[in-house]
């Protein structure tokens, strides 16, 4: 791995980069490929790591993107890579049953922010848009992202939550998201669709992510909320590898997985390095619980990849992007909260 990223056409080839793993599991999910809701902070890299592992593979699938599209340079950078977009909003009417065939979905759409202001359209595109999507694509495959939020606060000092745990959420946005789950496993069972469901937590890059927010207090001199004082990440370009594998894992009933990093991560202790490294001293307030959003991601490690990049590595890259003011989506994660308003 390089001892640093230089700019964000090396992030994203980075992000984008197929394992082996990825590029043989195309075998067990062949056809067509369409992506609903790539314009999110994920969409883009997977789409591109996708087409990536088809060339590897030999694979001439067509791969069909499908976003509202804010930014027609996101549009564009996918179009050259051959391929097909599609501008529009998936909750109007007769949308989705105009979409093209396609023998798998991948599904990336969710609304997490905002929940407190406007929990309908929450409720709309977690529950709602899903019943959607299996109606108009009963004949195919379907990968569903998920979250970790339909889990409970698990202590730090146990287990991490598996995928046969009992769900839990705290808050409206993880029952809206544990609402999508139940639309894709009901309509899996009902239409026999193999689907997969991977419950990420949490995803992190130069630009965005739990890492990066933490270290961006530290750098500008911000106090430290310590009451969520754990989480577990992963590299979002092993997030990506292990959600396009999921396609392969796709089964009736429907399939949950994990996908998470394997360590843990002390809120306080990395504050301290990204301190460290900047010349700076961290402030905290507060006292951390002893319980967190804990995925135990051991599973998909087990049967696919294993991550690639380190805590450590994470958090080299991260202090030396921000250190010379690299670019940044500006998009907390607001990992912190532990009432599940958002």
């Amino acid at each position: 791995m390089t001892n640093a990223i230089d700019d964000v056409a090396e992030l994203e080839n980075l992000l984008s980069e197929p394992t082996d793993y990825v590029i043989n599991s195309l075998a067990a999910a062949p056809g067509d490929t369409i992506l609903l809701g790539v314009g999110g902070k994920m969409g883009p890299t997977l789409t591109r790591m996708l087409v990536r592992a088809c060339q590897a593979a030999g694979d001439k699938r067509k791969i069909i993107a499908v976003s509202r599209f804010s930014s027609a340079s996101a549009k564009q950078s996918l179009s050259d890579l051959g391929v097909e977009t599609i501008a529009g909003d998936l909750l109007a009417d007769g949308f989705v049953d105009q979409l093209p065939d396609a023998d798998n979905v991948i599904h990336m759409t969710g609304m997490k922010f905002g929940t407190g202001t406007n929990a309908a359209a929450t409720w709309a595109m977690n529950t709602y848009l899903p019943t959607l999507v299996c109606h108009r694509y009963r004949q195919s495959r379907i990968m569903a992202f998920s979250t970790g939020n339909v889990y409970p606060h698990v202590s730090v000092d146990g287990d991490w939550s598996r995928e046969d745990d009992d769900l839990l959420p705290v808050g409206e946005y993880g029952m809206s998201a544990l609402g999508r789950e139940r639309m894709f496993q009901y309509f899996s069972d009902t239409y026999q669709i193999p689907t997969s469901l991977v419950r990420l937590n949490y995803a992190v890059e130069m630009r965005y992510g739990v890492l990066v927010d933490i270290a961006r207090q530290v750098h500008s001199g911000e106090t430290i909320d310590l009451s969520m004082g754990y989480a577990n990440v992963i590299w979002q370009g092993d997030a990506n590898a292990l959600a396009i594998a999921a396609l392969a894992d796709a089964s009736v009933p429907a399939k949950a997985i994990n996908v998470a990093g394997p360590e843990l991560v002390c809120v306080e202790t990395v504050a301290n390095q990204f301190a460290e490294l900047f010349g700076l001293e961290a402030k905290f307030s507060g006292h951390a619980a002893p319980t967190a959003l804990l995925n135990d991601g051991s599973a998909a490690h087990a049967r696919s990849d294993k991550p690639r990049v380190t805590l450590e590595q994470m958090i080299q890259w991260i202090a030396d992007w921000i250190s010379r003011d690299q670019p940044s989506l500006d998009k907390p994660t607001h990992f912190e909260v532990r009432s599940g308003k958002f």
